[in-house]
């Protein structure tokens, strides 16, 4: 039994004034004792929760009351770490930066089901499964086959979509952490010509949590404390990514610790406290470095 869970959540809905949402969100979470992050917008809402039993379903309950959010669907993950230390309510121009101002949500693919994803795979459907996140994501855990495009921003979904097409006749099938990038993602695929797009429903969470030990080859990338979800517990499934230093298999990763560095690497735990969190020799001696977090 673990002691702790993180939910997940998104909502593409028209927010009236975000900043008064915010001010009134913030309030309540801090008087309540919740940590996370929640991002608002005049499109809608985005974040992630950490808390006990108790804390997790009072603000499922306090978000639900919103009568836009009475639908919305929390997606949970277990753990015994700390994944958040505070709570930030923020107001952003996009729930998610995707640059994708112009592309209409109304065009978003239909939605795949994990069941539907793994039939895919166990009938060896001809299809083209394609990574909506960024590099770094990709790196540590991925789908079986999976296209990981080397990009480090979501903005840079269009050039991504621009060399898929050699397959736009075929099915693809886009995927991201939770859907919410896949929403806008596969709009503008469909926006650009791609005639059998699919996402999946409620992303790589929603299938890992089903069907762990299947088609999801290693960690999940999360941007909390925990830095890694791992779903696998077959050993052949477990990592897709070595260490930087030392090219031991691990799905853990850092920020470089030098401020003006800040480069992402895959390094075990040994390494990252040999190398006190840094991904060179060089940032080791700046004296723009962050605190040390022993987690």
């Amino acid at each position: 039994m673990h002691q702790y869970k993180v939910i997940s959540f998104y909502k593409y809905v028209k927010i009236e004034d975000p900043e008064v949402l915010m001010k009134g969100h913030l309030n309540w979470c801090l008087e309540n004792g919740l940590k996370g992050k929640v991002y608002l917008a005049k499109e809608g809402i985005s974040g992630s929760i950490f808390g006990d039993d108790e804390l997790t379903r009072k603000y499922k309950n306090y978000l639900k009351g919103y009568k836009i959010f009475e639908d919305i669907w929390f997606k949970e993950t277990p753990t015994d770490s700390v994944a958040f230390s505070k709570m930030h309510v923020r107001v952003k121009e996009e729930i998610v930066n995707s640059g994708l101002r112009s592309t209409k949500l109304e065009h978003t693919a239909p939605k795949l089901t994990p069941e539907q994803l793994l039939k895919f795979y166990e009938d060896k459907k001809d299809f083209v499964i394609v990574d909506a996140r960024n590099w770094y994501e990709s790196k540590i855990g991925k789908f079986k086959n999976a296209i990981t495009p080397q990009i480090t921003h979501f903005r840079e979904w269009p050039k991504v979509v621009e060399s898929l097409s050699e397959y736009k006749d075929k099915t693809i099938v886009t995927y991201c952490t939770g859907g919410i990038r896949c929403e806008k993602a596969s709009a503008y695929m469909r926006e650009q010509g791609f005639k059998d797009v699919y996402q999946i429903d409620g992303g790589i969470l929603n299938y890992i949590l089903q069907f762990p030990d299947t088609y999801w080859e290693g960690g999940m990338f999360v941007f909390d404390d925990r830095r890694v979800f791992e779903p696998n517990t077959n050993a052949e499934l477990m990592f897709t990514a070595n260490c930087h230093f030392c090219g031991k298999p691990t799905s853990y990763h850092i920020n470089c610790h030098n401020i003006d560095c800040d480069k992402i690497i895959v390094s075990c735990h040994d390494c990252k406290v040999e190398k006190e969190y840094c991904c060179s020799d060089e940032c080791r001696t700046s004296k723009n470095k962050r605190k040390v977090y022993h987690g």
